[in-house]
């Protein structure tokens, strides 16, 4: 929380008339960025925190006038909060927020987390730098904005297709968590919308038990219960019931028999917590809504009681580079949807080091130890088998291949002799990047990339990733 009241809050509809920002078909970013601001408009008015619009319609905005009218707003001050929204492009997916190198994080990292709750997935927040004079800031907005405390947001990327159904579906929806982050931050009572008690919530596109529970101020469990679901799949349209809770009772933390306290100690990483306490990283991260993978020493995390269906017997899966549910299903003798059921997915997209229920009915004696490899250009099952120490007839048995041709992009299962301890973790360090980090742990930063699930080649000081130990 901020000690101080703010001077007032300036919102800033990015480009404008004749500047439309990115573009995507039919879609601009300068209508994403207008829409969503005057619903942030009109909110903070509701809830009584001073704003100022730089633009309330399509117009053209050069940069010292937009500057100008942040600064005569409400003076330079540091009081002042200006939230810049922007709509990305790239091919990436996701949400991000950049802070000025005057400001500490505090703001941003709410921010994001409260975009990521309302549904969206969520990149990082950090600082950018200007190449040329590395004590600037690398965007105007912040460069040029005195001593106010700005924030440029990217609420996804206009040119995915994901992103984009989002954004056209819940763009107020992020601006709300928007809303509801600086409130709080600047020391103002929050409330939800003013749109009477409803007794019934329809689900939207991007959508999680997860989201809508924090929308509703209640708990998942509770959600769950009152509408006697079993899983944590939601389909859009389904209407839900809303819990009778009244904010300030027990109801709106999860239960003390669900949930296991964990405090990081140093060397931890999601990856290794995920590994020890049998949870996966994408559950960890949503339970505790984190914004990025980074852990401190001394954080708490809500780690949930591992259950099993109902299945006595059954065990869990580490999910392998080049894993798929459709593959795992395969290799266990099951189906995909028993597999979304019995670990209650909401998507099936899986991450490396998720570990997976498999129930006992299912499980194929000797197999959890079997790894997946993605068949890369110039393999051969001889060279597989070569670097894993197994052989080509066994490979080509557990595969069922009645051919030696490989094709790439292929999944190949691994017999279970070979080795698991494949990977280790490396912290990023000041000065690193993914050339430097593949060069010294003699891989690519393709691999790293494709290990650690990043879409970009950016890193953070402090960030964990995992290292092939076998290169």
């Amino acid at each position: 929380m901020n000690d101080l009241r703010a001077m007032g809050v300036v919102v800033d509809a990015g480009h404008g008339g004749a500047d439309p920002g990115a573009i995507s078909g039919n879609a601009r970013e300068k209508d994403f960025t207008l829409e969503v601001s005057k619903y942030m408009y009109d909110r903070f008015r509701q809830l009584g925190v001073p704003v100022t619009l730089t633009r309330d319609s399509d117009e053209t905005l050069p940069r010292n006038e937009r500057v100008s009218r942040i600064l005569n707003a409400y003076g330079n001050d540091p009081g002042v909060v200006v939230l810049s929204n922007h709509i990305n492009a790239g091919g990436g997916e996701g949400a991000e927020v950049v802070y000025a190198l005057r400001n500490n994080s505090t703001l941003a990292r709410e921010v994001l987390q409260n975009i990521g709750n309302a549904g969206q997935k969520t990149r990082k927040y950090y600082q950018r730098r200007l190449p040329e004079d590395t004590s600037k800031d690398y965007y105007f907005i912040q460069r040029l904005t005195g001593r106010t405390e700005p924030l440029l947001i990217e609420y996804g990327f206009i040119d995915n297709p994901r992103d984009l159904v989002k954004l056209q579906n819940n763009i107020k929806d992020y601006g709300e968590g928007v809303v509801k982050a600086v409130t709080e931050y600047l020391g103002y009572p929050y409330s939800l919308p003013s749109s009477g008690t409803a007794s019934s919530y329809t689900v939207k596109r991007g959508d999680t038990l997860y989201s809508i529970a924090s929308r509703l101020g209640v708990s998942v469990d509770e959600l769950k219960r009152v509408n006697n679901l079993t899983s944590n799949l939601l389909s859009v349209g389904q209407i839900l019931k809303v819990p009778g809770t009244d904010n300030n009772g027990e109801e709106n933390t999860p239960g003390i028999s669900d949930y296991d306290t964990y405090i990081v100690k140093a060397g931890d990483s999601l990856y290794k917590i995920s590994s020890d306490t049998g949870v996966s990283v994408s559950e960890i991260i949503e339970y505790n809504n984190l914004p990025s993978t980074i852990l401190t020493i001394g954080q708490e995390l809500l780690i949930p009681k591992v259950k099993g269906p109902g299945n006595v017997g059954g065990q869990y899966y580490t999910v392998q580079v080049g894993d798929n549910l459709y593959n795992i299903a395969n290799r266990f003798n099951t189906t995909i949807n028993d597999i979304v059921q019995a670990n209650n997915l909401s998507s099936t997209v899986l991450r490396v080091g998720q570990q997976l229920y498999i129930p006992s009915s299912n499980v194929v004696e000797g197999d959890s130890n079997n790894v997946s490899y993605t068949v890369k250009r110039g393999d051969s099952l001889y060279s597989i088998a070569l670097n894993f120490g197994t052989t080509v007839d066994e490979i080509k048995r557990i595969n069922k291949l009645n051919s030696d041709i490989l094709s790439i992009g292929q999944t190949l299962i691994i017999p279970s002799d070979v080795p698991q301890d494949n990977y280790s973790t490396y912290t990023v360090v000041p000065g690193d990047n993914l050339y430097s980090i593949a060069n010294r742990f003699n891989t690519t930063v393709d691999n790293l990339k494709e290990l650690n699930g990043l879409t970009s080649n950016l890193l953070t000081v402090g960030q964990v990733l995992t290292i092939p130990s076998n290169t």
